[in-house]
C-alpha cells in the first residue's frame, strides 16, 4: 500500500448513516439533564441517540476514528468462514461480498453509552466574550444567518441552517465546544442543518458531544420528524418554551407573561420572548408561526477596588479585602464602624446587553413593537427612570429587509439610542464574497481549464476575472440616519468583554475572493495550464466540426487528438442531439457530510424547456442550484421541477428536502399549481408527514417500490383491463424473487385505489417530460434502498428517421449488485457511487459501498456507454484516487460539474487533463 493511501487511512472517516436508527427515551435518571428552575411555560424533553462502535469507525455524518484492526479483523472473519458462511457474505445475486447485518439494518449496537453533559467552570470577570456573524444567508440567500455568541468557557449558537457546519469547517470555527443551540423560529430556512450538525457532534470523539436546543414550542414538530431517521446518535436535550399545545395538537395563545429566562449563570443571563404574528389572535396558529427575540445580558464588571479607601476606613490588608470585593460587608478593624463593598469599591460597569430580532413578517411587528418585556431597555422609557436603563449594546436583526427598511420598523430601533445595529437579514446583498473559498477557487480553476463541463457561475471569478458579483465592496447600511447600523458580513464580530474592547471588530472578515490572484496563481503553480485548457476547447471544437484525429497546433506545440475521440460506437440515441435535450449536473459529489470542497449527494436533471428533476438532495442542495444558476435561476429550476426522486434514508441524501420543497411552496403560492411528486423509501414519508405540520411543503409522495418493474407492471395490466382495484394483491411478485406476499414486501400494504392515482399522475409527468419510464431498482446498501433508470422517449431525427431515447441510470448508494447491472445494461449514462479507492475493498464491504473500480466493473458489464463516479469518501478531499488505465470510459464528478448529453463522446478525454489540477494535491490535505 503506498505511504499516500496510508495516509489517508490513518486520516479516514467513513461515511453513509446506519440503517434502522431507534429513538429511545433514557431508563437511567442519570442520563437526564436537570436544568435551573424556569417558568411554568418552559419545558424541556430528553431524547437519547446511541450508535454502533463495533466498527470502530466514524458515525452516519462526522467525527470517529478510523480502526485499521477492525479492517483486518473483518478479513480474517471472512477468511476463516465455512463455505456456507461464506457464500453468504460474498454472493448476492452472483455479485462480490457485502454486508448482510447492515443491508438489513440489523447492525445496532447493543450497548447504551452513558453519556453526560459538559460540565465547565466559568470565570464571569476574565473572559473573553463576543458575537459573531456565521454565514449571512450562506451567501446564496437561502438560509437565515447564524449567530455565535463566543465565551472562553461556553459557546451559543443561533440558529443552524443549511450549510452551518461547512461554513465552520472552512473558516475553522469549532463545533466540538457549542454548548446550546438556539432557534429564532423553527424551519427548514433556520434549522435545516440542525440533523446533520447533530449527527456530526455525535461523531466526535470516543463518547459523542452533547448539545441542548432551544426553540419555540414548535420544535417539537421538528424533533418528532428527525426521530423518523436520525440513527443513535448523541443525547439530545430539546427545550420548548412560549404556547402550549390543546388536546387536538393546536397551539393556543398564552399571554405573554414577561421574557422567559432560558439560561441564568456565571457569566450570561439568557432569556427569550416570544412573537406571533397579529393575524393569528384569538384563533389557533400553525406551527412556525411563532418568532424569538433573545436577550442576552452579561453580568456588570464590579468597580476596581480601591485600597487606600480601605485604609482610611481602619482596615488592615488580609481576608476582609477578599470579602468588600466579593460585595460583602465587614467591621473595620480600627474603628467601631461597618464598611460596605460600595464604600472602597469604584463605581460597576454595568454588563453589555446583545439583543438577536428575528421578525420574519410585517404582522409580527405589532407584538414586537408593543412587547412589554422590552420596555426596560428603551432609552426613552419610563421604567428606565424608574427601575434603572439597561443599555443595550448591539442588535443583530434578522428579519428581510422588507421588515427592517419599514418606517415602522426604523422608529422603533430609535429606541434603542447609540446601540449598534446589524442588519443580518438573509435578502441583504450578501453574495459578493462567497463563503466557501476552497470551493470557489477549485471551480474557478475548473471553469477555467474546461468550461465546457464547469460553466461560469455568476457568483464565482470567470476565465476572463470579470464578474459583477465579485466586484465592489459591501458598504454600511445608510437606511437611517437616526440609527447606527451596518450591513453583516460574513465572520462579522462585536466585542463585549474585554471592556476596552467593546464594538465592531472587522479584522476577521475573509477578503473579497480575486478573480486575477486566482489565475495568477494557477498560472504560477501550472506553467502550462494555459496550453493544456486552449488544447480542451480544441477538443470541443474538433467535435462539433467532426474533424477526425488531426494533431492541433497550440503555441508552437503539436497535441495529437486521442485515438478514440473518432470512435465509431457512439450510441444511436446521441444521432442529431442538441443542447437542448438533457443536461447533468452534480451539486453535490461528496459523502456522509458537507466539506469545504464537497457537498453532499445530489443530482440535478435538466430537461430545459420539458422541466427538472433532483435525484437526491442532500444538505446544502438548494444553496448549490444557487450557485450554480445564480439566485433567480435557481428560483425558476426549482418551480420548473417534475419530481424529486430519493434513493435512501440517510441523512446525506435527503435533508435538504424540506428546504427545497418549501421554497418551492412559497414561490409559487399565488400561482396555480400542482403539489410536487416525490418519490422515496417509506420511512421518508414519516419523516415528510411530522415535518408537514411544522411547514407547508405542498407535495404528493409516492414509495420507490410502488415505482419498481414489478409494480409498473401490474399498473399496465390494471390501466388495460380498466381495473384499478380488482388486481389480487398476494400475486404479485419480482421477476426471479421468492414467494412473498405483498402485504408482507416492502412498503406495507397500500390500498391501489391510493397508489395508483399517483403512478398516473407520475405518467403524465413524464410524458410531460419527454420520459418513457422511470423504475426504482432496489440495492445493496441498507434496508430499502434504490437505484433509479430513466428512459427517454423516442425522437425524429431530421430526415424523419426513429432515433432511440437516453437511458439514465443513477445508482444510490450500494454494493455492486445484479439488480443495477442488468437495470443498467446499455444505458447511455451510469451514475454510480464510488465512495472509496480500491485498496479500501474491506471497507467498502462493511459500509456496503463501491470501490472505484468495482463501479467501474458495473458499467462495463452493463456496457454502458458512459460511467460518472461520485459519492466519494471525504478522505479524499479533493481529488480521489483511481488507477488512470480503467477510465476509457468514465470521468470523476466535481461540484457543479454540468454534462450536457451532447458531449458525452468527449466526457472521459478530459479526465487526465483535469488530474494536472492536483497534481501537487494527491497527498492527504492534513488541515481537511
Amino acid at each position: 500500500m503506498s505511504q499516500i493511501s496510508a495516509l489517508r487511512i490513518l486520516c479516514s472517516s467513513s461515511c453513509s448513516l446506519r440503517p434502522n436508527p431507534l429513538f429511545r427515551i433514557p431508563s437511567s435518571s442519570s442520563l437526564l439533564f436537570n436544568p435551573p428552575s424556569f417558568p411554568n411555560s418552559h419545558r424541556h424533553t430528553h431524547f437519547v441517540f446511541s450508535y454502533s462502535r463495533r466498527t470502530g469507525r466514524r458515525p452516519p455524518s462526522g467525527g470517529g476514528r478510523f480502526n485499521l484492526r477492525r479492517i483486518s479483523t473483518l478479513t480474517e472473519r471472512r477468511r476463516d468462514q465455512s463455505p456456507a458462511q461464506g457464500s453468504e457474505m460474498e454472493e448476492k445475486d452472483g455479485m462480490e461480498g457485502f454486508n448482510k447485518r447492515r443491508a438489513e439494518g440489523n447492525d445496532k449496537s447493543d450497548k447504551r453509552r452513558n453519556l453526560q453533559l459538559k460540565s465547565r467552570k466559568l470565570n464571569p470577570v476574565n473572559t473573553l466574550c463576543y458575537v459573531q456573524i456565521l454565514g449571512t444567508g450562506m451567501d446564496t440567500q437561502d438560509t437565515s444567518p447564524s449567530v455565535f455568541l463566543f465565551f472562553d468557557k461556553q459557546r451559543f449558537i443561533f440558529n443552524a441552517g443549511e450549510g452551518l457546519q461547512r461554513f465552520c469547517t472552512e473558516h475553522k470555527i469549532k463545533l466540538s465546544k457549542v454548548d446550546h443551540i438556539f432557534l429564532t423560529r423553527v424551519s427548514s430556512e433556520t434549522a435545516g442543518g440542525l440533523p446533520g450538525l447533530l449527527l456530526t457532534l455525535a461523531g466526535m470523539g470516543e463518547e459523542g458531544m452533547l448539545v441542548n436546543i432551544w426553540g419555540p414550542s414548535d420544535l417539537k414538530f421538528l424533533v418528532d420528524a428527525m426521530r423518523s431517521f436520525i440513527p443513535n446518535a448523541t443525547m439530545v436535550h430539546t427545550h420548548s418554551f412560549g404556547e402550549t399545545q390543546n388536546t387536538n395538537g393546536t397551539i393556543v395563545l398564552n399571554p405573554q407573561q414577561g421574557p422567559i429566562v432560558l439560561i441564568d449563570d456565571e457569566v450570561v443571563r439568557l432569556s427569550a420572548i416570544t412573537l406571533r404574528p397579529n393575524s393569528s389572535r384569538g384563533t389557533s396558529m400553525k406551527p412556525g408561526d411563532v418568532a424569538v427575540v433573545y436577550v442576552c445580558e452579561l453580568p456588570e464588571i464590579k468597580g476596581k477596588f480601591d485600597p487606600e479607601k480601605a485604609a482610611s476606613l481602619g482596615l488592615n490588608p488580609g481576608p476582609k479585602y477578599r470579602e468588600l470585593q466579593l460585595g460583602n460587608s465587614v467591621m473595620s478593624d480600627r474603628l467601631n464602624i461597618m464598611v460596605h463593598s460600595s464604600d472602597v469599591l469604584d463605581p460597576s460597569i454595568p454588563g453589555p446587553v446583545v439583543l438577536v430580532v428575528d421578525c420574519p413578517t410585517s404582522s409580527h411587528m405589532e407584538e414586537l413593537f408593543s412587547a412589554q418585556s422590552l420596555n426596560s431597555y428603551y432609552v426613552n422609557s419610563l421604567d428606565c427612570q424608574t427601575e434603572g436603563i439597561k443599555l443595550v449594546n448591539c442588535i443583530i436583526h434578522l428579519g428581510p429587509a422588507s421588515v427592517t427598511k419599514n418606517a415602522d420598523y426604523l422608529t422603533w430601533m430609535k429606541r434603542f439610542g447609540q446601540a449598534q445595529h446589524i442588519m443580518a437579514g438573509h435578502e441583504m446583498d450578501n453574495i459578493k464574497i462567497p463563503i466557501f473559498k476552497s470551493s470557489a477557487r477549485i471551480s474557478s480553476r475548473l471553469n477555467y481549464l474546461c468550461p465546457q463541463l464547469f460553466p461560469h457561475p455568476g457568483v464565482w471569478p470567470s476565465k476572463d476575472g470579470v464578474t459583477s458579483s465579485l466586484t465592489g465592496s459591501i458598504v454600511s447600511d445608510k437606511s437611517s440616519e437616526f440609527v447606527d447600523s451596518v450591513s453583516a458580513e460574513n465572520l462579522l464580530k462585536f466585542h463585549l468583554r474585554p471592556y476596552s474592547q467593546l464594538g465592531l471588530d472587522r479584522s476577521a472578515i475573509p477578503s473579497l475572493l480575486n478573480p486575477t490572484q486566482i489565475f495568477e496563481e494557477l498560472h504560477s503553480e501550472i506553467p502550462e495550464i494555459e496550453d493544456v485548457s486552449e488544447h480542451i476547447s480544441q477538443l470541443w471544437r474538433n467535435h462539433n466540426q467532426k474533424n477526425g484525429c488531426n494533431p492541433v497546433k497550440v503555441n508552437g506545440r503539436d497535441f495529437m487528438e486521442e485515438p478514440w475521440i473518432s470512435e465509431v460506437s457512439i450510441p444511436a440515441c446521441l444521432d442529431n442531439v442538441t443542447r437542448e435535450d438533457m443536461e447533468i449536473v452534480l451539486l453535490g459529489t461528496g459523502s456522509s457530510q458537507p466539506s469545504k470542497y464537497r457537498n453532499v449527494s445530489s443530482i440535478f436533471v435538466n430537461l430545459f424547456s420539458k422541466g427538472s428533476m433532483l435525484l437526491d438532495c442532500g444538505e446544502g442542495t438548494l444553496g448549490q442550484l444557487k450557485r450554480r444558476f445564480g439566485v433567480e435561476g435557481a428560483d425558476i429550476a426549482v418551480k420548473a421541477l417534475k419530481c424529486i426522486w430519493i434513493s435512501h434514508i440517510h441523512s446525506d441524501h435527503h435533508t435538504g428536502l424540506t428546504r427545497v420543497l418549501a421554497l418551492r411552496c412559497q414561490l409559487l403560492k399565488d400561482v396555480p399549481h400542482e403539489p410536487l411528486l416525490v418519490i422515496g423509501p417509506r420511512q421518508l414519508k414519516r419523516y415528510l408527514d411530522a415535518y408537514s405540520r411544522l411547514e407547508d411543503l405542498d407535495l404528493l409522495f409516492l414509495d420507490c417500490w410502488h415505482t419498481t418493474e414489478s409494480f409498473w407492471h401490474v399498473f399496465d395490466e390494471n390501466c388495460a383491463a380498466g381495473d384499478d382495484e380488482g388486481r389480487d394483491r398476494t400475486t404479485l411478485f419480482s421477476q426471479g424473487a421468492k414467494m412473498q406476499s405483498f402485504w408482507k414486501r416492502p412498503g406495507g400494504p397500500v390500498e391501489a385505489s391510493a397508489v395508483m392515482p399517483v403512478l398516473r399522475r407520475l405518467k403524465e409527468l413524464l410524458h410531460e417530460a419527454g420520459l418513457d419510464a422511470l423504475w426504482s431498482v432496489p440495492v445493496v446498501h441498507c434496508p430499502q434502498a434504490y437505484a433509479v433508470v430513466f428512459k427517454a422517449a423516442e425522437r425524429a431525427n431530421s430526415a424523419g428517421r426513429s432515433i432511440p431515447g437516453w437511458k439514465l441510470v443513477y445508482s444510490g448508494d450500494t454494493r455492486p449488485c445484479q439488480s443495477l447491472i442488468d437495470a443498467s445494461r446499455d444505458a447511455t449514462v451510469l451514475i454510480h457511487e464510488a465512495t472509496f479507492e480500491d485498496s479500501l475493498r474491506d471497507e467498502a464491504v462493511a459500509r456496503n459501498h463501491s470501490t472505484t473500480m468495482e463501479a467501474i466493473q458495473v458499467g462495463t458489464e452493463a456496457a454502458a456507454y458512459r460511467i460518472i463516479l461520485t459519492h466519494f469518501s471525504q478522505r479524499y478531499p479533493k481529488i480521489p484516487v483511481f488507477d488512470e488505465a480503467h477510465m476509457h470510459n468514465t470521468c470523476i464528478a466535481f461540484d457543479l460539474m454540468s454534462v450536457n448529453l451532447a458531449d458525452l463522446p468527449l466526457l472521459p478525454h478530459v479526465l487526465p487533463h483535469l488530474k494536472i489540477l492536483f497534481r501537487n494535491e494527491l497527498a492527504v490535505d492534513g488541515s481537511d
